[in-house]
């Protein structure tokens, strides 16, 4: 079992046909993802990376009965594509399109909540590398040979660290159920702790990996839910311990604007909340190792 996509999800790619969609789109096929189609306004009927392509999301979903999308359309009508999959009846969306305005975005969560929890769609991103369930299917840009099928689950801002999780824990013999990169974005369709409850949910995930940054109050949040909801145990390094206050850094959303949007104090909020914390990025796998380890031993 995996969280949000297996070998079994049918997928569609909005912008399969452009440059960087076709790249990933194809990468994501020779993988054994089920990508059943694309979406390219004014195609449709064409044939591409010998899938069919649609003018809409709809006819997608009516033909090839997908539940989930991976968005590679352009910041300025991107908000537009999330929304049009939304209202298809997509369940899982990803969205990797970086830049999208955060005007846009709140238009985007407004939308999302017309819907009621049976049709409601669950987005992860923007500005996020995807999902992937190693050996089953990944929606995204990752690179997915450093991923080994696992009972780790991953959910992390900065998908190159995420990455460095994977290829750490591989090393050592550590696999990955699934892992989730939620995007750097100050507004963003998932949070940590929304990807926390469906690693606590899922039976075949043993522990989680949590890789966040200054800025934003997430990191908290997911510290009092693992406190109040977890079982599994779960690990934590938070990027951006030497970040000066006041400046962004890489990410839209790695600004601290606030009291506890420090990297030192997200470290003493995740520890208080009995988090083991790594210190530095190269720490990441032998954290989760060393957590492993005495687990199995209690």
């Amino acid at each position: 079992m995996a969280i949000l996509i297996t070998e079994q999800t049918r997928v569609i790619v909005q912008g399969m046909s452009g440059r960087i969609g076709a790249f990933h789109a194809a990468d994501m096929i020779k993988y054994g993802t089920n990508v059943v189609g694309g979406v390219t306004p004014g195609r449709g009927g064409e044939s591409y990376l010998d899938r069919p392509l649609f003018n809409t999301v709809r006819e997608a979903v009516e033909a090839t009965g997908a539940e989930a999308s991976l968005v590679f359309v352009p910041p300025p009508f991107a908000a537009d594509a999330i929304m049009e999959a939304a209202d298809a009846g997509i369940r899982t969306a990803v969205c990797v399109t970086d830049g999208i305005p955060s005007q846009d975005m709140m238009k985007v969560k407004r939308f999302l909540k017309r819907y009621p929890e049976e049709r409601k769609m669950r987005l992860v991103g923007p500005n996020c590398a995807g999902i992937i369930s190693p050996g089953k299917g990944f929606m995204g840009i990752m690179p997915p040979h450093i991923y080994m099928p696992g009972r780790v689950g991953i959910v992390g801002r900065s998908g190159t660290l995420g990455y460095e999780a994977a290829s750490q824990m591989m090393a050592l013999g550590i696999g990955v159920s699934t892992s989730v990169g939620i995007g750097g974005d100050p507004i963003n369709g998932s949070s940590f702790k929304d990807i926390l409850a469906l690693f606590e949910a899922d039976p075949e995930t043993d522990a989680v990996m949590m890789i966040g940054e200054i800025g934003g109050p997430q990191e908290a949040e997911a510290a009092a839910f693992a406190r109040d909801h977890m079982t599994k145990p779960v690990v934590a390094y938070i990027a951006g311990l030497s970040a000066p206050k006041g400046r962004k850094m890489g990410h839209a959303g790695a600004i601290i604007s606030a009291f506890g949007e420090s990297a030192q104090e997200k470290v003493e909020i995740l520890e208080a909340a009995g988090i083991t914390v790594a210190p530095n990025p190269s720490a990441m796998g032998e954290t989760m190792a060393r957590v492993l380890t005495m687990r199995q031993a209690a």
